[in-house]
């Protein structure tokens, strides 16, 4: 936790983390707004021509009827009197005019021109249906003379327009004999300010569904036709043609708001409408689950915010890669500063870069370089012997219990042999002919040791004491190495002009026994016994000469 690499990290993620949840929050704000946005567009857009399809459909019908309208008032202006004979040549005219303009209206179920029986009891006007899309044939009328025209409620194709006076479209009725519910719309016949009847057509129920049901958005989105006052005209999902006027289904709670948008709930469902008035008086409304308006942002939504994790993962992995390669130089820098906090200074750091860590690696390198030699210098000063320049009892102190931690651990123990030397005669040499040339004396007895056992560490423990540690080859070979001592110290003695020019050393060698020696003394201590023989029998022998 405390590692730069992990903090390096951390503080890396962090700031990954942060920017991409706050870009990612934006997003998601962003494509909510404008996936509600679209919705709204695409309601409002599928609801707009769905009103201009409908209103294009029922402008054609109002265009027809008016174009009979318009004709048959001009022709009852030129009329002087209303006589039957006048008014059935009056209705064969108009009649002509009407089978052209339904011929070309769509969905024309029926078209009629009904005169008032108080204008004329024998003159009823005319009625043509198409019921199988076959063609116009006329239909007996309806004898208007058994209804009270003055009940809106019955006839009301005849009786609402003669009531108003205004042309109108009228909400689906059944049609009398037909038993067809259809849609209407009538202009009432003037005569010199006197009412004379009703122009109409019908237009099939089917044909106004057909227009409606091609309405539709997503799965279950669809549109549906209402009246000013809630009721329910048609709907895809509701069969209203079975049901009396009392019966017929009113629009959810809300759906009659004055806002263009709309938010409401039907059979649990909540839903999102848009709606537009038609020209007939009616309500289009376009509607649709939210779930389904909400499902395409949501499902962009959750893509992006998969790829944000993805990502995510990535940039973790990549910045733990990349604080990886950068800290890897400091890790070993730490690592080589533990060894030399140990004493090793064994080690080599290379570096090309050219950054910080580059420059730093490579002065750390020659900061241990340097260490090394000093303390090289230090360990010369302070454990080589001043005279020799052998190693001197401290360095031999040290050497021992270095072996003493040997024996003391588990596994193999080591393979080793101390060699004890003593010079002869240094207190005579150096009362007789000064201490300078004892000094000579005791250097020729190093230089002897140490050519001999040159793979040795060699100490100079006392005024003329000195010893070996054998280890490795000189180990395996020091009883040859022990004859050679002998034979070249005889050798120097033979051709030695002066005393100290010779070189007399007694020598004792003892072998670590693991089984008699429990401890480095005890093999010093056999060492030194036997270089004390040495050093007796070696007198016995000089003085025997």
């Amino acid at each position: 936790m405390n590692s730069i690499r992990t903090k390096t990290t951390l503080l890396t993620v962090c700031a990954i983390v942060i920017s991409m949840t706050i870009a990612t929050l934006l997003s998601v704000t962003a494509i909510r707004n404008l996936g509600n946005s679209n919705s709204e567009e695409m309601l409002l857009l599928l609801c707009e021509t769905g009103e201009k399809n409908l209103d294009s459909y029922f402008d054609s019908v109002e265009q027809s009827v008016e174009l009979v309208s318009t004709f048959a008032q001009e022709d009852l202006g030129r009329l002087d009197s209303l006589e039957p004979a006048v008014l059935e040549a009056h209705m064969q005219r108009t009649e002509e005019i009407f089978e052209k303009a339904a011929r070309k209206t769509n969905g024309v179920l029926t078209y009629y021109y009904r005169i008032d029986p108080a204008i004329s009891d024998t003159v009823k006007g005319f009625w043509y249906t198409d019921l199988d899309g076959s063609g116009f044939a006329e239909h007996e009328v309806t004898d208007i003379s058994l209804y009270d025209t003055a009940d809106t409620s019955s006839l009301v194709w005849f009786t609402v327009p003669k009531s108003t006076g205004e042309p109108i479209w009228l909400p689906p009725y059944i049609t009398d004999n037909l038993n067809v519910r259809v849609i209407s719309y009538n202009e009432p016949i003037y005569w010199r300010d006197t009412f004379i009847g009703v122009v109409g057509i019908e237009i099939d129920y089917t044909t106004m569904a057909e227009q409606v049901d091609h309405i539709k958005l997503y799965d279950n989105g669809y549109a549906f036709l209402n009246d000013a006052a809630g009721t329910i005209i048609y709907h895809p999902r509701m069969d209203v043609t079975v049901l009396s006027p009392e019966e017929m289904p009113k629009v959810p709670k809300g759906l009659l708001s004055d806002d263009a948008f709309i938010r409401y709930s039907f059979d649990g469902v909540e839903k999102q409408a848009v709606w537009l008035p038609l020209s007939n008086g009616m309500r289009l409304n376009v509607t649709v689950p939210v779930s389904e308006v909400n499902g395409n942002w949501q499902q962009l939504i959750a893509a992006i915010l998969i790829v944000s994790v993805v990502l995510l993962i990535v940039f973790v992995l990549l910045t733990m890669r990349f604080t990886g390669h950068i800290t890897k130089p400091l890790r070993e820098l730490t690592e080589v500063a533990k060894e030399v906090n140990r004493g090793n200074y064994d080690f080599e750091l290379a570096s090309d870069a050219s950054d910080e860590v580059g420059i730093l690696t490579r002065a750390v390198d020659q900061l241990i370089r340097h260490l090394k030699v000093y303390i090289t210098d230090l360990n010369n000063l302070a454990y080589a012997d001043a005279l020799t320049s052998v190693h001197n009892k401290g360095a031999y102190d040290i050497s021992l219990q270095k072996l003493e931690n040997e024996l003391t651990m588990p596994g193999d123990k080591p393979e080793f042999a101390l060699g004890l030397f003593d010079c002869d005669d240094l207190k005579v040499i150096n009362d007789r002919f000064g201490h300078d040339k004892g000094d000579l004396y005791l250097k020729s007895a190093s230089a002897l040791i140490c050519s001999v056992f040159q793979h040795s560490a060699v100490f100079r423990t006392g005024g003329d004491e000195f010893a070996v540690i054998l280890r490795g080859d000189d180990f395996k070979n020091r009883e040859e190495l022990v004859r050679l001592f002998e034979e070249t110290s005889a050798e120097i003695c033979a051709f030695a002009e002066t005393e100290w020019e010779q070189v007399r050393v007694a020598m004792g060698v003892a072998v670590y026994d693991p089984f008699i020696d429990r401890t480095v003394e005890d093999v010093a201590r056999r060492a030194d016994q036997l270089m004390y023989e040495n050093k007796r029998s070696r007198k016995v022998g000089r003085e025997s000469e």
